[in-house]
């Protein structure tokens, strides 16, 4: 069932009907209906144009319902391999097309690319909606699932049949005709309000340039300009006319993209054009424009509600949280608001430390959001004598990826061959062979880094195939995405420490998805509940902050030089400065979030502006701080898979830190038993087990929460 709530899920950026008949084109012609004899089958992407998505999509979607059809009409009873086994097995040429399709659009997309999205979100919302409410196909698993006990299935089997009708159950399948009708057009729209949703948010993004002349640079270091100076190039090389070229003619370009505009905020001395960037960003989607998100969201939350009372929810967050680890709206508060009060009031200090060099200095203003970033430097430069800047020239990319290597090799054992003769989707992405330690072939992993404008924002992790032992050994093909800084003239890619935790959190995700060890498909890497699957990404974050492994991969670029003891020592020290402020931010997303999601279907939000603003007065919220996401680009919750669930991260922080405190406790980060526990109970297991016994039997006990009071220093330990 995972299957095809994959369909629904991946399709996140909306439509309107397109009635431009697509021309015909012969099966040779058209990749998507030929075998791959690629390395590795790796997707052949110089071959694949866009004019072959939609013939692949309609023969895919025409040949998985032939399927389908072939499962419910067979005469013969209801067996667990010609029931779910076979719907294991169908979809794969549609599989095979969208593996490809929704990842390029996230992270290499064009005007073709999104219109074939809006065209495709409601055909795949139906699609999907024609299976998981197939009666026929329902009855022969409600057969099965009453026959259980006596099947002598396995227990990957159990919980696949288990999750199968629990799946059919969710997405309908008890509902009458008339509501069955009525969850089919409340998915449509959905889907393509989230599709409009996202749509939006990358043409908001992208809309907005500060060009500045070199008198506007007051504060920012050479790098930086630098950066902006080729931002300027590559938009004046790209422009069409003559006159959109002399805009950037000998100017500075900088964006809302976070790479961006968070080394502009902190390091410009112009306070006027810190407010105006930073505005840019978070007004983005709320400007009353085409590309306004706001009425967007409304829409969805109050569609999400109406299905979720259908369905016989109280809310959708209800409806959500059944299949997660915290089950009931109440235990996410209650977690979320076990940290918000020390968070907020750890924010507060921070303010009046800003503060108290605002006044310092002679100025005669008072700290506001814009000027965070700013102040916060000079706070923890004084207080630990510790510079952003001085750590980049030892984070360069390749040496982050070498730490990130090796620091999995002395886990697992695993080795890592870059390759060069196999073709990619974009110039930015490389690929690696990943070796188990006996030699053996694990997966290749693709690493596509450095921020564009035709990539969405944020860092992600996907397949472009997944790993399967059900008809031989089908091993994966993983991508991580981010939007890291690129490189500027000769030098390399200078990640800072925040990069370098992104880096390592993707790549506990690939980790997930590579060291598999499943039979079923829909059951392997990150299949299972959200508030769990982050976990593996978010323990190897560990690592990266470990001396001895900084030490083993922070070489400075140009000379060589490993990073000093002492600027190690400052950066670990400096680890739980501005807390309040991250983990508030966070939080306060989070709390947004499930306010959303808790409306119940008679609620009708005119005002989405309004809603959020009440929501955070609710809590407390200061005005120096935004939520992480606004409504109008919280794209995690309104075109993406986190609706009710964008709190998983501090979930799964509980569960990292407590995880990873079971190494310190040991007195070894690589200890070879703990290691071998959580790859073999964690990372290979996918979800064929429920979340809480992977994690118990890894750990030896159930989490509790006060590592991560420890790490986030909110537990006082904090300066």
């Amino acid at each position: 069932m995972k299957k095809l709530l994959f369909l629904a899920t991946l399709v996140v950026i909306s439509s309107c009907k397109n009635e431009t008949k697509q021309p015909e084109m012969q099966t040779s012609e058209n990749p998507f209906f030929q075998e791959w004899n690629t390395p590795f089958e790796v997707p052949p992407f110089e071959d694949i144009k866009d004019e072959h998505y939609m013939p692949a999509f309609e023969k895919g979607m025409e040949e998985h319902l032939s399927e389908i059809d072939a499962i419910v009409n067979n005469t013969e009873a209801p067996t667990f391999k010609n029931t779910l086994e076979a719907l294991e097995k169908s979809g794969k040429l549609l599989n095979k097309v969208q593996s490809v399709f929704y990842n390029l659009t996230g992270s290499n997309t064009n005007p073709k690319l999104q219109e074939l999205q809006r065209d495709l979100s409601p055909l795949l919302s139906a699609h999907s909606d024609k299976i998981s409410l197939n009666e026929g196909l329902f009855k022969r698993i409600e057969t099965i699932y009453q026959e259980r006990e006596g099947l002598s299935l396995t227990e990957e089997q159990l919980k696949l049949l288990s999750d199968t009708r629990k799946g059919f159950v969710r997405s309908g399948a008890l509902l009458n005709a008339e509501q069955k009708a009525q969850i089919t057009k409340i998915n449509s729209e959905i889907s393509e309000l989230t599709t409009a949703f996202g749509q939006n948010l990358l043409a908001e993004t992208n809309g907005f340039e500060l060009i500045l002349d070199k008198a506007d640079l007051d504060g920012l270091s050479d790098g930086i300009i630098a950066a902006a100076a080729e931002t300027a190039a590559q938009k004046m090389e790209a422009a069409e006319s003559d006159e959109d070229k002399a805009k950037y003619k000998d100017k500075y370009v900088f964006t809302p993209h976070r790479s961006s505009m968070y080394p502009f905020l902190t390091e410009s001395n112009r306070r006027d054009l810190r407010e105006k960037l930073y505005k840019s960003y978070v007004m983005r989607g709320d400007n009353g424009n085409k590309t306004d998100n706001k009425e967007v969201a409304a829409k969805i939350a109050k569609l999400r509600a109406e299905r979720a009372q259908l369905m016989g929810y109280e809310t959708h967050a209800h409806f959500v949280l059944e299949e997660r680890m915290l089950k009931t709206p109440e235990e996410v508060y209650n977690l979320l608001m076990q940290l918000w009060k020390p968070a907020l009031e750890r924010a507060k200090v921070e303010v009046a430390d800003m503060q108290a060099i605002v006044d310092a200095e002679g100025h005669d203003f008072k700290i506001a959001a814009w000027d965070w970033w700013q102040y916060s430097e000079k706070v923890r430069k004084a207080r630990y004598n510790l510079d952003e800047a001085a750590l980049k020239p030892y984070l360069s990319l390749d040496n982050v990826l070498n730490g990130v290597f090796e620091t999995t090799n002395k886990l697992w054992g695993v080795t890592y061959t870059e390759l060069f003769d196999i073709n990619t989707y974009h110039p930015d992405a490389r690929v690696w062979e990943v070796k188990d330690k006996d030699g053996s072939h694990l997966g290749i992993f693709i690493g596509d880094y450095f921020s564009r404008s035709n990539k969405r924002g944020g860092a992600w992790m996907s397949s472009f195939k997944s790993q399967s032992n059900l008809e031989g050994k089908e091993r994966p093909v993983v991508v991580n995405v981010c939007n890291f800084p690129a490189p500027v003239g000769d030098d390399p890619a200078l990640l800072s420490f925040e990069n370098v935790t992104t880096l390592f959190h993707e790549f506990g995700h690939a980790m997930h998805g590579i060291l598999t060890n499943v039979t079923y498909s829909s059951m392997s890497g990150t299949s299972g509940p959200r508030d769990f699957t982050e976990f593996p990404a978010q323990i190897l974050e560990h690592w990266a902050s470990e001396p001895a492994i900084l030490k083993s991969f922070a070489k400075h670029y140009k000379t060589g030089e490993t990073m000093p003891d002492e600027l190690i020592e400052k950066l670990l020290k400096a680890s739980k400065f501005n807390q309040g402020f991250a983990n508030t931010e966070y939080l306060a997303a989070s709390l947004l979030d499930m306010d959303w999601h808790t409306l119940s279907a008679e609620d009708d939000i005119k005002d989405a502006d309004a809603f959020e603003k009440s929501s955070m007065e609710k809590i407390g919220l200061i005005e120096e701080i935004a939520p992480r996401y606004r409504s109008t680009y919280f794209s995690h919750i309104f075109a993406g898979g986190y609706a009710s669930g964008y709190y998983s991260y501090v979930h799964s922080a509980v569960l990292d830190s407590d995880g990873f405190e079971a190494f310190k406790e040991t007195g070894d980060v690589f200890n070879p038993e703990l290691a071998a526990k959580l790859r073999t109970h964690v990372y290979e297991k996918g979800s064929t087990e429920e979340a809480m016994d992977l994690y118990t039997q890894f750990r030896g006990r159930q989490p509790k929460i006060d590592a991560l009071l420890k790490v986030r220093g909110l537990d006082g330990s904090a300066e």
